[in-house]
């Protein structure tokens, strides 16, 4: 039986940035090669970056994408390169080019495009037609085809292994959250069920916005097994090779030491999901051309965590905590930053805005008079925080990370202005459950409290009154988050919530807070999704709304 041998080019594009991506694909191109690989795949758009969105309403930008295709075709060798890139064959198509011996011998153009979730691509992208073009790959017939076009039954991988392919290669960027992998590998058994052929899936890995790519690129047999499988949340060559049957045996490969049909065995989903949060936010901030940033210190475990995962990502000696008492800081949210910062080993500062804050006390006075403080107060100190922060970012160059989970975004409990001040949401994403659930496994994973065992067990609080606690304004939030959930990524109405026996003056009370605050959300900072539904990209609801949906 022939065997195909196949390199899987997993790497990090950068949006925009075309010759620095075209240079990682002729990298990777020029190591398939001296592995004796036959072909050599990289992701959907590897050349401009994914999602390029309004960028390809720009023409110079297709036109450069397509010669950086023609670029990568003058450079090829005997590996057969495909590679994805916008094209410019009347209107804007998202293509793979396949080359080899210095030409270019054909163009795909996607035929299938998503238009939902986190995806806009019928925005910008003209689809493929006519019949699937096969190509002869070292005497195999092989379909080449992108992304979502595998995730229709009887699509264009069908048609392909109708036509004759006898291999399938699939070029993807195919975002991560939580439980994507098996669903990926769901739906090419199901491809595999319908073709009989073996399919080689790569994918594209790194951060951009508010996505991540996780890589976790494949090859499966002719029977949906997995023969080849590359790690998570890094760039990888996996180099395969994929049985064709019936075949006479193809020209023998060159002999290399190992590393063919490797099959990462994987990550546990919290170890999994956290990764995607450092990926994420390393390539957030480096790729926006910063190399420090700045947080927040509070003493208490959202701040706490977002100083983790920044120190996992950059490195402890480019994160800066940044404690700001005030009057009603205890003095235990002072200790347990204080400790976060040694723990952790990054530079902390401490400035208290007490000064600022009683100024901006007495310049309201005349205005307040007579009437008793309240949340305006309250929010003033976290206002200033905002701005102390900024000013640092200003001084020093900081990327300034924010502290909000998905639990407080969903019900506005934060400060506009204030603590939702900054660049990046590192959990945005991370119901209030979750983010204990990660401080306590990052602990378990360094085998020592990173994060102070205090901040774990003490009631949340703002601190921005005496004695202020979160469960004084909200649900505990293990009544709160499963509600929230059921009604943000569940999309279930209040009236849906009453019947599955949640409270109705709960419902009504929670479900108006997350309404009242989409004003809120859209203008908070990008952050990492890490669900299969977050706020922005994904749920886009209008501000001026008012369907009650049985409130």
């Amino acid at each position: 039986m022939a065997k195909l041998r196949v390199a899987l080019g997993q790497i990090n594009s950068v949006v925009g940035e075309i010759g620095t991506n075209t240079e990682r694909v002729l990298a990777a191109l020029a190591a398939a090669e001296e592995a004796g690989c036959h072909a050599a795949l990289f992701p959907e758009l590897a050349v401009t970056g994914y999602p390029p969105e309004d960028l390809v309403l720009k023409q110079r930008f297709v036109q450069d994408s397509r010669q950086a295709m023609e670029h990568i075709a003058a450079c090829s060798r005997s590996c057969t390169a495909v590679v994805g890139f916008a094209d410019n064959a009347g209107g804007c198509q998202n293509a793979a080019g396949i080359a080899a011996n210095g030409r270019l011998l054909g163009v795909y153009h996607k035929r299938e495009l998503p238009n939902y979730g986190v995806f806009d691509e019928r925005r910008y992208f003209q689809p493929g037609s006519g019949d699937p073009v096969l190509h002869d790959i070292a005497g195999v017939a092989v379909g080449v085809c992108i992304c979502e076009d595998a995730w229709v039954s009887g699509g264009p991988m069908s048609q392909m292994a109708a036509g004759g392919a006898e291999v399938i290669f699939n070029l993807n960027a195919s975002p991560y959250h939580v439980g994507k992998r098996d669903q990926r590998v769901g739906v090419l058994r199901r491809r595999i069920a319908e073709s009989g052929r073996p399919i080689a899936y790569v994918n594209l890995v790194g951060g951009q916005d508010e996505l991540v790519f996780d890589g976790a690129s494949l090859v499966l047999d002719a029977g949906g097994r997995i023969i080849a499988g590359a790690p998570s949340f890094q760039e990888h060559l996996l180099i395969a090779e994929v049985e064709v049957a019936d075949r006479p045996e193809l020209p023998p490969p060159v002999a290399i030491p190992g590393g063919i049909n490797e099959v990462d065995p994987g990550l546990d989903d919290l170890d999994e999901q956290y990764r995607a949060l450092v990926l994420a936010t390393r390539d957030y901030v480096r790729k926006n051309g910063f190399t420090d940033v700045g947080i927040g210190l509070s003493g208490g475990i959202d701040s706490s965590l977002v100083a983790a995962i920044a120190a996992d990502a950059l490195g402890a000696d480019h994160v800066h905590g940044v404690l700001m008492p005030s009057r009603y800081s205890s003095d235990h949210s002072v200790a347990d930053a204080e400790a976060l910062g040694q723990n952790l080993g990054i530079d902390c500062r401490v400035i208290s805005v007490e000064p600022g804050h009683q100024a901006f006390l007495d310049m309201l006075a005349p205005s307040f008079d007579g009437l008793d403080p309240d949340l305006a107060e309250e929010n003033v100190q976290s206002r200033i925080r905002g701005t102390l922060l900024m000013a640092l970012s200003n001084k020093f160059g900081w990327l300034i990370l924010t502290t909000g989970n998905k639990s407080e975004s969903a019900v506005g409990y934060s400060t506009l202005y204030g603590d939702t001040a900054g660049a990046y949401a590192a959990i945005k994403d991370l119901w209030k459950l979750q983010v204990y659930a990660f401080a306590r496994h990052r602990n378990q994973r360094a085998g020592r409290e990173l994060i102070p065992g205090s901040v774990l067990v003490k009631p949340p609080s703002a601190e921005l009154r005496p004695d202020q606690r979160d469960d004084q304004s909200l649900p505990p939030y293990d009544v709160l988050d499963p509600l929230l959930e059921a009604y943000v990524e569940g999309d279930l109405t209040p009236a849906d919530l009453c019947e599955q026996g949640y409270d109705p003056a709960l419902v009504s009370r929670i479900t108006g807070l997350v309404d009242r605050a989409e004003y809120k959300r859209r203008q908070n900072p990008p952050g990492v999704r890490i669900s299969a539904k977050a706020f922005g990209r994904d749920r886009r609801l209008p501000i001026t709304n008012r369907y009650g949906g049985g409130r």
